[in-house]
């Protein structure tokens, strides 16, 4: 037995890994290790044998037992210390510098712009930016030989020979958007249509694809007091003013009458724009009541229902409100510029709790 003890209790201390011990605890203490094997060997011996032969294998077995589950628990020990080598990570390094996005001019002005008309009634109505010619112009009443529809202005999409469906375009302005609303919901309505639009141009102050912000009301005693109010509020709103001056020149759209171009009062001291005071005037949208053929258009019965129509662009607002000077860097994906003129992504703005913060 002493000899049984020394072999195995050494292969033990030596064993490299679970594998082995396994190994060495089948061969020792199994059903046909040597120490089972001895134990069968105690129906030959005397009472007086078995007497002492008994108890020294019960406990050799659990020597090797024990010694087993120690080496077991060592061999653990070993493996967690060295994943833990592994994986260490020293927790008294300085922290990453932390990188927080940033919300692009033209999300937080359509946020701005649709918190202001939400206070006055205004849901926000959307449509498809490809639509069809009848939409875009035909339903607007804007006739087929309007400048607007050229190739030169407006981006049609590719028809196959033979194919004889209307032709598609990419939406010009957001007003196919009151067609459809006016179809699906009727009258009364209060709608506004943010959106991106595109048309064929590209300079300092235009761009192929920019953004635009329309707005509908549609009753049955709506006039051009209720739209001057509306722009009143809203032009105060939005530039965090107490008064504004607006002005409203005769203009003409195909799809208003009467139409009007609005311009605000201004100053233009020291290169900063001040709204509402000064002796400038600046053109910021057009707007008018909503031509008799466009109700129609919209299955709206223009005897029974009138209403006021405008438009601005998103883009331009949004350089005149924080200083922007290039329309064109709105679209240049430039880091720099977007740290410098964006905004907190955790910031909603709001008429109670400011707009720009």
């Amino acid at each position: 037995m002493d000899d049984l003890r020394e072999k195995y209790l050494g292969q033990i201390g030596g064993a490299a890994d679970e594998s082995a011990l396994e190994d060495i605890r089948i061969a020792a203490v199994g059903k046909k290790g040597e120490v089972a094997l001895k134990m069968r060997e105690l129906g030959k011996m005397t009472p007086e044998e078995r007497q002492i032969a008994g108890p020294a294998l019960n406990a050799l077995k659990d020597e090797i037992n024990s010694a087993l589950a120690a080496k077991k628990a060592a061999l653990a020990d070993d493996a967690l210390d060295a994943r833990l080598a592994d994986e260490w990570l020293d927790v008294s390094l300085p922290a990453r510098p932390q990188r927080q996005g940033t919300l692009h001019p033209i999300s937080q002005v359509t946020e701005e712009v649709t918190a202001i008309f939400a206070e006055m009634g205004f849901s926000v109505a959307e449509g498809p930016r490809i639509d069809t010619d009848w939409y875009n112009f035909d339903a607007l009443n804007i006739p087929g030989h309007h400048p607007a529809r050229a190739e030169m202005d407006t981006f049609y999409m590719h028809r196959a020979e033979g194919d004889n469906r209307p032709p598609h375009v990419l939406r010009t302005h957001t007003s196919p958007v009151q067609i459809r609303s006016m179809e699906a919901t009727g009258a009364p309505t209060r709608i506004i249509c943010p959106g991106g639009v595109y048309r064929a141009d590209y300079d300092q102050t235009h761009t192929p694809m920019f953004h635009q912000v329309e707005g509908l009301a549609i009753d049955k005693d709506i006039s051009m007091a209720n739209l001057k109010w509306v722009l009143e509020e809203f032009v105060k709103s939005y530039f965090e003013v107490d008064g504004v001056d607006l002005r409203f020149r005769a203009s003409h759209f195909p799809f208003t009458e009467p139409s009007a171009e609005v311009d605000i009062r201004c100053s233009w001291e020291g290169g900063t724009l001040k709204v509402g005071e000064g002796d400038d005037w600046l053109e910021i949208l057009g707007s008018g009541m909503v031509h008799p053929k466009v109700l129609q258009a919209g299955g709206i019965d223009p005897e029974e229902w009138q209403g006021f129509a405008f438009g601005m662009g998103i883009d331009r607002i949004a350089m005149l409100k924080y200083g922007i000077p290039d329309l064109r860097a709105f679209f240049d994906s430039d880091l720099r510029w977007l740290r410098h003129y964006g905004f907190s992504a955790l910031d909603m703005p709001t008429l109670h709790g400011g707009l720009s913060r």
